[in-house]
């Protein structure tokens, strides 16, 4: 039975890990992960909920050293762990701060900064645990179209054959030891893949802590040598550039969860100093295709990766894609390994016999002059003269509505123009900067009764 190693690194004595500027060693990691996995309790699967980077990559480790499998949710609702415990009634929940679990046994992680030097040199001679290919080590959940969270067995083999095949694509494979610092969440695929497993897996090192507001991302940028990597999204590339801060240089840049423009993509490279990557993928396939966004629109597959068209759905399959996949997204491919998006199956909107996706919408309504944020929304229901009109919420301090509006006639159709558009402090955006439609709905509903309460009293007054 094929097996991989759990990490990486060519000796003890490498870097995987800095915390607060300090180094910490392989030889350190895995006795952090033997502390942890003695600890754990019996059940089967757990819910790693550690916010601190290091520490969820050490409670992931020890899971699957101890044949447990970890629980990565989407979101860590009530409603959410109601289904974890349907699903995995044993599982308990590995926590690095106080925690209320709605439900599951919370272990918390134990407090290894007072680990005795003695138990870092044991470590240094003990091998490294080595990983059946075949191994379920984790189960990331997505929402099914009722709503009900659906799990997707992640295997090691996979994971590892997909995470190296990224370190080579973006230059992570060359021999030097990158810090790699993530400003998405661990739980989530792609910050699981991209900030967590590539470093296990390429010999490079990754930034604990959490970073998420623009003076953490760059702290955490500073606080590590070169050179170093920029996981991020393109809500808060946006955010730090617009903060004003000064930006530590980085050498790579990589961006996922959602389109990035070509503009947002230029003032970032030059910001950063750095060449930006687009990763391209889902929970269900995990990643499996990049770009350079400022050089091309074009996507380019992972190696052995491949399309199969079947009745309008493009399927990934071969190389770490257990399953047929189908992705939804309109695909259109220009020559076998190279493909172009068009927005997401879900997002395509016709509205008077002309096309368009709301992920576009969306990039012509962010490349605006000061939009800080934006997003189109699509009602459920039609208007009285049976043409559903688009909504629009917007974040542009100091911007009239009216400049929006002609910004945006210069880059679409009329027809496509929100009605209304609507001016927010804020969009409730996730921690990986996705905007879920229901929280769009719930902004909606919320205007349209703010708007029928305020027609009441004009009537009732006018009455």
């Amino acid at each position: 039975m094929p097996t991989f190693p759990l990490i990486t690194h060519d000796s003890p004595q490498q870097l995987i890990a800095w915390r607060d500027g300090a180094p910490i060693t392989a030889a350190r990691f895995l006795a952090d992960v033997e502390r942890v996995r003695v600890s754990l309790p019996a059940g089967v699967h757990m819910l790693n909920a550690c916010a601190d980077r290091y520490r969820f990559m050490v409670g992931l480790a020890a899971a699957i050293t101890a044949g447990k499998t970890s629980l990565l949710p989407s979101t860590q609702t009530p409603e959410m762990m109601r289904h974890l415990l349907q699903f995995a009634p044993d599982a308990f929940c590995l926590a690095d701060v106080e925690k209320d679990a709605h439900g599951l046994p919370v272990c918390r992680f134990p407090d290894l900064d007072g680990m005795a030097a003695v138990d870092v040199g044991k470590s240094a001679d003990r091998a490294v645990p080595q990983i059946d290919a075949t191994q379920c080590v984790a189960y990331v959940f997505t929402s099914g179209s009722t709503g009900t969270p659906l799990p997707h067995a992640k295997r090691w083999g996979a994971l590892v054959a997909n995470v190296q095949a990224e370190a080579r694509l973006c230059g992570l494979a060359d021999g030097r030891a990158h810090a790699v610092i993530g400003t998405v969440p661990p739980q989530h695929m792609y910050g699981f893949e991209s900030t967590v497993l590539i470093v296990m897996q390429s010999g490079n090192a990754l930034v604990a802590g959490n970073t998420f507001y623009p003076a953490d991302i760059c702290r955490a940028v500073a606080s590590v040598p070169r050179p170093r990597m920029l996981v991020s999204t393109p809500i808060h590339l946006r955010s730090v550039l617009s903060a004003g801060l000064p930006l530590p240089p980085v050498d790579r840049l990589m961006s996922a969860t959602a389109p990035l423009s070509p503009l947002l993509a230029q003032e970032a490279e030059a910001a950063f100093g750095a060449p930006l990557v687009e990763i391209y993928g889902s929970t269900e396939s995990g990643q499996i295709a990049l770009r350079e966004s400022v050089r091309t629109q074009e996507w380019q597959l992972f190696p052995d990766l491949r399309f199969v068209p079947r009745e309008g759905v493009h399927w990934v399959e071969g190389g770490h894609v257990e399953t047929p996949t189908p992705m939804n997204d309109v695909i259109e491919m220009t020559a076998p390994q190279r493909f172009l998006l068009h927005g997401r199956m879900a997002d395509l909107v016709n509205i008077a016999g002309k096309r368009n996706s709301l992920a576009n919408l969306n990039l012509q309504l962010n490349a605006l002059p000061g939009v800080v944020d934006g997003a189109f929304y699509m009602p459920d229901e039609e208007g009285a003269d049976a043409v559903t009109r688009l909504a629009a919420f917007v974040v542009a301090p100091g911007v009239a509505a009216a400049d929006i509006l002609h910004g945006l006639r210069q880059r679409m159709d009329p027809v496509f123009l929100p009605r209304p558009l609507v001016f927010v402090d804020a969009l409730p955006r996730n921690a990986t900067g996705k905007l879920p439609r229901e929280a769009l709905r719930d902004m909606a509903a919320t205007l349209t009764r703010t708007r029928e309460g305020r027609n009441a009293s004009e009537d009732g007054s006018a009455a």
